[in-house]
C-alpha cells in the first residue's frame, strides 16, 4: 500500500505531534514545579532566621524598656529584682570576643597546615586516615572539652600564663586579670580549649578545599622548576584562599556560641574585664546558659534574651563580613 500525500512527511521515530507537545508541556510543568519546591526550600533559611530574629527583638523589647543601665557599656548583669533590671553586655562582649579571637588565632595556622601537610605531602593512602582521625576530634561532647580543660590543661597552663603576665604585662592583653591565675579559670584556658574544638571543622573544609586545586596550576609550577613550598605557596594557598576564609568562619560561629565547655572552665570574675586575656567571666552563651534555670517571670528572662539577641546579631555580622571577605578574593 503506498503512503498518502496528505498524510505529512514521515516520523521515523513514530511519535504524533500532538504526543510530542504534550511531553514537551509535562515536561515545562515539572520544570516549573521543581523550581517553585527549589524556591520554597531555599527560601526557609531566611524565613526561619527572620522569625528567630523577630522573636529574640519581641521578647526583648520589654526588659530593654526596664532596663535602669546602659546595654551597650554596663558591666553590670542583674535581673534578681525584676522591678529593677539593670543589664549590660560589655564584659559579655568582652569575653566572648576575646576568647573566640584567641581560639581562631591559634587554631586557623594549625588547621591549615594539617590541611596542606594531609594534601600535599602524605601519600594518598595514608591521607585519608589521618584525616579521619583529625575528624574524630568533632565528635567529641562538649563537656569532655570542658572538663579536660579545667582539670587537665588548666594546671598545665598556669606557668605559662605566669611567664606572659610577667614579660608582657605592658601588654592590655597579659595585664593581671579580675581573677587568679591559679586554676586556670581564665579566657585563655577557655581560648585554648575553643581552638581544640574548632580545629576539625576548619581542618576538614580547607582539606578538601586544597584538594580542589587544578592539577594543571601544580604540575606547570613544578616545570618552572618551584619547590614544593613554592607550588603550595603560588597554587594551592591563593587557589584556596577564600575556602579557608569561609571555614574559619565556620570555626568562629561555634567559638562565639559555645556553651558547656566555656560554662565549665570561667571563672566569675569580682571587677569587671579588662580586655586582658587572663580575665574571667562569662560569654554570651554561657551566661544565658548559667540562668536557665531562672527563666520564669517575663522581664528577666527578656534580659537574658536580650543578650541572646546581641549574640545573633554578632554572629549575623561576622559572617556576613566575612562572606564579602571571601568574595572580594574571589573576583580579585
Amino acid at each position: 500500500m503506498t503512503r498518502s500525500i496528505s498524510a505529512g512527511p514521515w516520523d521515523p521515530t513514530g511519535t504524533s505531534p500532538a504526543l510530542t507537545t504534550t511531553r514537551e508541556r509535562a515536561k515545562w510543568h515539572g520544570d516549573r514545579l521543581f523550581r517553585l519546591l527549589a524556591a520554597a526550600a531555599g527560601s526557609t533559611i531566611v524565613i526561619a532566621i527572620a522569625l528567630i530574629a523577630a522573636f529574640l527583638l519581641i521578647r526583648a523589647v520589654p526588659s530593654l524598656r526596664a532596663n535602669h543601665a546602659n546595654f551597650f557599656t554596663s558591666a553590670e548583669f542583674n535581673t534578681s529584682d525584676p522591678a529593677r533590671l539593670a543589664f549590660g553586655i560589655r564584659d559579655l562582649l568582652m569575653v566572648t570576643v576575646l576568647s573566640s579571637v584567641t581560639a581562631l588565632a591559634l587554631a586557623v595556622p594549625v588547621a591549615v597546615g594539617i590541611a596542606v601537610f594531609l594534601t600535599q605531602y602524605v601519600p594518598a593512602r595514608l591521607s585519608r586516615p589521618f584525616g579521619g582521625i583529625v575528624d574524630l576530634l568533632a565528635a567529641v561532647p562538649s563537656i569532655i572539652f570542658g572538663l579536660w580543660g579545667i582539670f587537665v590543661l588548666a594546671p598545665n597552663l598556669e606557668p605559662v600564663a605566669e611567664f606572659l603576665n610577667r614579660h608582657l604585662d605592658w601588654l592590655f592583653l597579659f595585664k593581671r586579670g579580675n581573677v587568679s591565675l591559679a586554676g586556670g579559670g581564665t579566657i585563655f584556658t577557655a581560648g585554648i580549649v575553643l581552638s581544640v574544638m574548632i580545629l576539625p571543622i576548619i581542618t576538614s573544609v580547607s582539606r578538601e578545599v586544597f584538594r580542589q586545586t587544578p592539577r594543571r596550576h601544580i604540575e606547570a609550577a613544578l616545570a618552572l622548576g618551584a619547590t614544593k613550598w613554592e607550588v603550595v605557596r603560588m597554587t594551592v594557598l591563593p587557589y584556596g584562599r577564600s575556602g579557608v576564609i569561609a571555614a574559619s568562619m565556620l570555626g568562629l560561629g561555634r567559638a562565639l556560641g559555645e556553651t558547656v565547655a566555656v560554662l565549665v572552665i570561667l571563672r566569675s570574675g569580682a571587677h569587671p574585664g579588662h580586655w586582658s586575656l587572663f580575665d574571667g567571666g562569662y560569654t554570651f552563651a554561657s551566661k544565658i546558659a548559667s540562668a536557665a534555670s531562672e527563666f520564669s517571670a517575663p522581664l528577666p528572662t527578656g534580659a537574658y534574651i536580650s543578650a541572646g539577641f546581641a549574640l545573633f546579631v554578632l554572629t549575623f555580622v561576622v559572617n556576613a563580613a566575612a562572606r564579602t571577605i571571601a568574595g572580594g578574593k574571589v573576583n580579585g
